[in-house]
């Protein structure tokens, strides 16, 4: 066995813990960019105790999922404010392009250079502007991966900027952020940090650090997500959600995903859909599609034992079958109200297209069983 497992130097976790960032981003800079998603008002006490603490800020605001333009814009906007540190502050599409943003102030170039697939995909170089990354919703994990995930409208993908140089200098993680998430974030950000638990878990380049941190953060799932979902204020059911996407991204970063998000990337490029939200769509048939598919071709498989133990834990059955894992993803998902993708204008005729693109993601590679033309589509018509 061999595997590798790179984290941010410093992770802070725990309620309030927000209010120790001014003070740690002193040690980084004097001037940050303040990346914040498109409710910019909510970073507003931060940066005044980023004032406080000497640190003088400007805000870059990320209306939506970052594309390779807005990357460019603050990027510019960095450099002509002279700011030596960026701080992100929002959900996954805000931390992905304060992420981007601090690569590109240390390495020279047009951004395109460096991205994978429509780019040159050459490597960074120079580690990144110090990066603080504090997430304001729990699901996407990115505040401790080593990518940073950008849409390209006009090739109609998602592509990643990926690099070791890019992991943040801090990661504060402080649950009381995601007590006034309106009820469909919290849903598609919780899916999404589902999925980030179960895909490296079964996934072919599961290591045992990653799987200890998948079976901790499905637990919390488990318990929590629902009724983060119908009760948002409730301290310890936020906190698990949160120190379950904290550990999803953890575990995606080192070991790998599978067919939920070889999906996600062509939909997402490709039509107005969250993250999030895709994954949840597609997670059940995904999973349905994996165990149907290794019960079939791989039944001694350790993946199909690993389906059947997260079965037990997401039911609390010791003896739960995989296939009752489905189940119960799939009700949480109908009693969540997550769409099928079909709300988002994907059709039977965008088929062709996503099979193409998805057989050539990063992500498919890890995933437990190769799967085949037709089950790859079979899980694309149910998810619609």
């Amino acid at each position: 066995m061999r595997f590798e497992f790179a984290t941010p130097p410093r992770i802070v976790f725990g309620a309030g813990t927000v209010r120790e960032v001014a003070l740690a981003a002193k040690e980084f800079g004097r001037r940050a960019l303040l990346v914040t998603g498109r409710s910019a008002e909510r970073s507003a006490p931060l940066a005044v105790q980023l004032d406080a603490a000497g640190v003088s800020s400007c805000r870059f605001a990320v209306d939506g999922e970052p594309t390779l333009e807005v990357i460019r814009s603050g990027v510019q906007r960095a450099q002509e404010e002279q700011c030596d540190v960026v701080i992100g502050f929002g959900g996954g599409s805000a931390l992905d392009a304060g992420k981007a943003i601090a690569a590109l102030l240390t390495n020279r170039g047009e951004l395109l250079d460096y991205l994978e697939v429509i780019g040159a995909g050459k490597p960074l170089t120079v580690p990144s502007a110090p990066f603080v990354a504090v997430p304001t919703t729990a699901g996407t994990g990115t505040e401790v991966t080593r990518n940073a995930v950008l849409a390209s409208p006009e090739h109609r993908v998602k592509v990643s900027l990926r690099s070791p140089l890019m992991l943040a200098r801090l990661a504060v993680v402080d649950p009381e952020l995601t007590f006034d998430l309106p009820r469909d974030v919290t849903a598609r950000t919780g899916l999404d940090a589902l999925t980030q638990l179960i895909e490296p878990y079964v996934c072919l380049r599961a290591n045992p650090l990653t799987d200890g941190f998948c079976v901790e953060g499905l637990r919390r799932v488990a318990r929590s997500l629902r009724h983060a979902f119908h009760h948002g204020h409730d301290s310890e059911a936020r906190s698990d959600m949160s120190m379950a996407s904290l550990l999803s991204g953890l575990s995606l970063a080192n070991a790998g995903l599978g067919v939920v998000h070889g999906f996600a990337g062509p939909v997402g490029g490709m039509f107005p859909a969250p993250h999030g939200a895709v994954c949840a769509a597609l997670l059940p048939y995904g999973m349905d599609a994996n165990i149907r598919a290794l019960a079939c071709r791989a039944p001694e498989s350790e993946s199909l034992r690993r389906y059947e133990t997260v079965a037990s834990i997401l039911t609390g059955k010791p003896n739960a079958s995989a296939q009752e894992g489905v189940e119960w993803v799939a009700a949480v998902c109908e009693e969540l109200n997550i769409p099928g993708l079909g709300s988002y204008g994907v059709g039977k005729e965008d088929f062709p297209v996503l099979l193409e693109k998805a057989s050539q993601a990063s992500s498919m590679k890890a995933n437990p069983i190769a799967l085949t033309r037709e089950e790859l589509r079979e899980v694309l018509a149910r998810a619609i």
